[in-house]
């Protein structure tokens, strides 16, 4: 399902350090968050043109001055859960929102049992009636191109083109080096890169 959270996992595929700038996180950030909004899972392949995603700190630079070059600091996210979030600090998202806390229903209501992930949901207004009928217009058009249309379906459901290659970039320092080999674009050259993705 297109709005099914991911795995839970306890870190990060990558650990790239030592950027001046955190804009150089960006193609790392897009691998690890599989080309979506961290938040309202938003793809890149949902009509992107430019500028749409963005680097979010969760703990926002305002009160966390010393995380603002912290890769594990960063999340990408929509322009608009970014813009609804703003300066509120939140618990890590890669931890609260994945597909053993929270669920998504057929009338695109997000629910949870934790009160953590709940409070979440709230913050970034996750169960607005825009996001809902938004969620339910998008599984929608994907049970129809599924139905209907293969290749529409893949390209509404898989990756991007434009992959970044990991393995070119060269970081100050990473923590992660096993973490190229497993991203996307490796997949992609080794030819395990799957057609679509939850």
């Amino acid at each position: 399902m297109i709005f099914d959270y991911p795995e839970p996992r306890s870190e990060r595929t990558h650990g790239p350090a030592g950027y001046s700038s955190y804009e150089s996180f960006r193609p790392w950030l897009r691998d690890e968050f599989k080309f979506r909004c961290v938040y309202c899972l938003k793809r890149e392949t949902w009509g992107q043109v430019t500028g749409e995603f963005e680097l979010d700190h969760f703990e926002p630079q305002s009160l966390a001055r010393e995380r603002t070059l912290d890769y594990f600091n960063l999340v990408y996210a929509c322009r608009r859960c970014n813009s609804v979030k703003l300066d509120q600090p939140i618990d890590d998202p890669l931890m609260l929102l994945s597909s053993d806390v929270v669920a998504v229903s057929p009338d695109g209501v997000l629910s949870s049992d934790s009160p953590a992930a709940k409070r979440l949901i709230r913050q970034i207004d996750l169960n607005s009636p825009l996001l809902r009928r938004w969620r339910v217009m998008w599984l929608r058009i994907a049970d129809l191109a599924r139905e209907r249309d293969t290749a529409l379906y893949h390209q509404l459901t898989g990756f991007p083109e434009n992959l970044p290659d990991l393995g070119r970039l060269r970081p100050p320092s990473n923590f992660r080096l096993e973490g190229i080999e497993i991203s996307w674009y490796a997949k992609r050259q080794r030819g395990q890169l799957p057609e679509s993705y939850c």
